[in-house]
């Protein structure tokens, strides 16, 4: 059996030791406000983002915006955003966007590159294209003075696409001009032979408005790529709507989604800039592309640059 020690001689039994009472000094804070570093960590991906397009901007002395939204259209609340992201961008200053998308809404596009171009003024917009920039992006593109590609970059054909009911009464997205032209191909069948039980079948099918719809929405898009040259690459009205005709051509663009690459773009007279995979400003464009691809997963659109980072969905 064992017994607790005697406490020594001149020793004292323990006693409870209150909290300090606090100094009539404050605890010594930041001079000026900053992150927590809570916050911190938790958009540590966004810093680091943020710290690469400053990088970007250095080594090229051009205010860097990004649109990447890989999975979602472009839409009218875009407009919001790009405005947010312009907010410090310095007027009258030379601007580039990184731009991923595979389309949308073309009057949203229109306005988009008319809001960059306004804040640049006269100085230059160069479209960066990383990976895809189709359809109304591929309008956003046109209105810059120069786009830059590499190897893994591509533009799209700029015939709109529109919902129609099919048979079933169920919506799909055809090309607008695609049906024009099947609509005009049999329309010219029953002209040469009015008996033709083929054309007569399909013309039936056709409706005189839908007919009138698409040649408005096939006008429209060929009018906002024309006058989006005409800001900026090419400034003969001839040669704009000569490439205007090749990329709404469907008979050489097969599908909506083909691939057009800076070679043949060349080709047709626009200002493009070509950087190889391994050039070393193409690399930092890609690395920052590769982070923002996967923060902008799902239905996230990212707009981005050195002040503003927004991820809406």
């Amino acid at each position: 059996m064992t017994t607790e020690p005697n406490p020594g001689e001149g020793e004292k039994p323990e006693t409870f030791v209150p909290t300090p009472v606090p100094t009539p000094e404050p605890t010594p804070g930041p001079r000026i406000p900053s992150k927590t570093p809570l916050y911190e960590a938790m958009n540590a991906a966004r810093y680091a983002r943020q710290a690469l397009i400053k990088e970007i901007e250095k080594l090229t002395e051009t205010s860097l915006i990004c649109y990447v939204s890989p999975n979602s259209e472009i839409e009218r609340d875009d407009v919001t955003a790009m405005v947010d992201l312009l907010h410090n961008t310095v007027p009258g200053a030379p601007i580039d966007l990184m731009l991923h998308s595979p389309g949308g809404d073309i009057d949203a596009a229109e306005k988009l590159i008319t809001l960059i171009r306004k804040r640049a003024g006269t100085a230059p917009v160069r479209v960066i294209v990383p990976d895809y920039a189709k359809s109304a992006a591929t309008l956003i593109a046109l209105g810059a003075d120069a786009i830059l590609m590499s190897d893994s970059s591509e533009l799209g054909a700029i015939d709109p696409q529109v919902d129609l009911p099919n048979g079933k009464g169920h919506l799909q997205t055809v090309s607008a001009q695609g049906y024009l032209d099947a609509f005009n191909k049999w329309a010219k069948m029953l002209r040469e032979n009015p008996t033709d039980p083929v054309a007569r079948l399909m013309l039936d099918k056709m409706e005189p408005s839908t007919i009138h719809r698409l040649e408005q929405a096939t006008t429209r898009s060929r009018k906002i790529a024309a006058a989006l040259l005409g800001t900026g690459m090419i400034k003969d009205e001839a040669d704009a709507s000569a490439i205007v005709d090749d990329l709404s051509n469907t008979d050489k663009w097969h599908s909506h989604g083909q691939m057009i690459p800076q070679e043949a773009l060349l080709k047709l007279g626009l200002s493009v800039k070509y950087l190889a995979p391994h050039d070393q400003q193409w690399q930092l464009y890609w690395r920052l592309f590769c982070l923002q691809i996967t923060a902008a997963n799902g239905s996230v659109k990212l707009f981005e640059g050195s002040y503003a980072s927004l991820a809406l969905p």
